[in-house]
């Protein structure tokens, strides 16, 4: 199986949109399994509609509980606390809590507890999906309001893409991936064969191209470069061109601004199953090449 990874220096580059094309175009020719790996704003579904087959809770932090009724109210839990996160209590000799919030799970106070009053409870950070679109399943996920740990959520969806594309031996895995450089993009992209960037012609579109494809330099995955809407502005997108030349990094889409995009998106359809344009034509050719490159590495 090959793996491609979508990537973007910053959100709203258009990144999900040419995910959603590729894994349409892709689904033409083979099989194809598809990943949100945006799981704090996963909206790949928007385009897929998919059908949930699965659900299943996902787990990946512990916080501290302290039992009110065994705490002595000694302090000790405040005292070790480095992240205040103990909550002193409005009067003397009521029990201590704990906001769930500043907890970071270190059980440091749990061990410090001479009434072994604190427990270390593991609580929901989020869910992850197993679904069917018209174009093959989906993998996906939803991480809590407030949770941290998208990076080892991100890397759950991959492991179980990964294991249902061994069972139904798909060709290709489209993962559309988060923005920026943390964690998350971390998750999603190591092990790829290929990731393609996806940026648009603006002031910060170099300075985001650079620190992504740090990213994948650091990581060794060969990376390929599309501009979204490169007409708005030619000045930069050749600028864009020029800085992936001397770097020895492929250009290979230049995709023209058109309002379809966004008729496509309300219908929730992906542009390339919506309208044979311009903007479908240049798609194409970036799959033809996109493809082309997942073989050859």
């Amino acid at each position: 199986m090959k793996q491609l990874v979508i990537l973007s220096g910053k959100g709203g580059t258009g990144k999900t949109t040419v995910a959603g094309a590729l894994a349409h175009l892709a689904s033409q020719e083979g099989s194809v399994i598809l990943v949100d790996a945006d799981v704090d704003a996963a909206n790949l579904e928007l385009l897929l509609s998919p059908k949930e087959l699965e659900r299943h809770a996902f787990f990946s932090s512990k916080v501290a509980v302290i039992d009110p009724e065994l705490c002595i109210a000694c302090g000790r839990c405040e005292e070790v606390c480095r992240f205040d996160a103990v909550i002193s209590p409005a009067e003397e000799g009521e029990p201590f809590s704990i906001d769930s919030v500043a907890c970071e799970g270190c059980a440091v106070c749990a061990f410090q507890c001479p009434a072994e009053a604190i427990r270390m409870e593991e609580p929901q950070d989020g869910l992850w999906f197993r679904s069917d679109t018209r174009f093959g399943p989906l993998v996906h996920a939803h991480l809590f309001a407030g949770q941290e740990n998208s990076g080892k959520l991100v890397a759950e969806v991959r492991q179980r893409a990964a294991a249902l594309a061994r069972d139904d031996g798909q060709a290709y895995a489209i993962i559309d991936g988060p923005p920026g450089i943390g964690c998350p993009v971390i998750a999603a992209t190591t092990g790829t064969q290929l990731a393609l960037i996806v940026i648009e012609p603006t002031v910060s579109g170099v300075h985001d191209l650079e620190r992504i494809l740090g990213v994948t330099k650091h990581f060794g995955v060969p990376p390929l470069v599309c501009i979204n809407k490169y007409d708005i502005n030619l000045r930069k997108s050749q600028e864009i061109g020029e800085y992936c030349r001397r770097l020895g990094v492929e250009v290979v889409g230049r995709i023209p601004f058109d309002t379809v995009v966004t008729e496509a998106m309300v219908q929730g359809q992906p542009v390339t199953a919506y309208d044979d344009g311009p903007v479908t034509q240049e798609l194409r050719h970036l799959w033809r090449l996109v493809r082309e490159r997942l073989e050859q590495n």
